[in-house]
């Protein structure tokens, strides 16, 4: 059965690239919105690897980390955040957070594929 692997992030052309790139080896299921992505995880879902961007509308990818690193259900939940952000500052408040990874945009598709393979095989 394949792993199946969440991404979160509010443009579909991330989504279209990274499932071109994921989606022979791996489920891959989208949603543009944190809080709908929640609403699907609390459906009782429970993807091996979420890929969340971090500015998003609605709810921030931090806000996402934060409430999935410390809800009881979810927080063992690999997280690879991705971000247009080179800031050091930010990506080491992220992985002190509970981020796996931390991956600038843009980003090599193969290099994603590569790191989620690492966390989750």
């Amino acid at each position: 059965m394949k792993k199946q692997v969440l991404l979160v992030d509010d443009k579909s052309t991330i989504a279209k690239v990274i499932s071109v790139y994921l989606g022979k080896d791996y489920d891959f299921i989208y949603f543009e919105n944190p809080i709908k992505a929640i609403e699907w995880l609390h459906e009782g879902n429970f993807p091996d690897l979420i890929i969340s961007d971090i500015r998003m509308p609605e709810m921030m990818g931090d806000e996402f980390l934060h409430y999935m690193k410390n809800n009881e259900l979810f927080k063992n939940i690999p997280i690879v955040m991705l971000s247009s952000e080179n800031s050091t500052s930010e990506r080491i408040r992220l992985l002190e957070e509970g981020a796996e990874d931390y991956i600038l945009k843009p980003f090599n598709p193969m290099e994603l594929k590569i790191r989620i393979k690492k966390i989750i095989d």
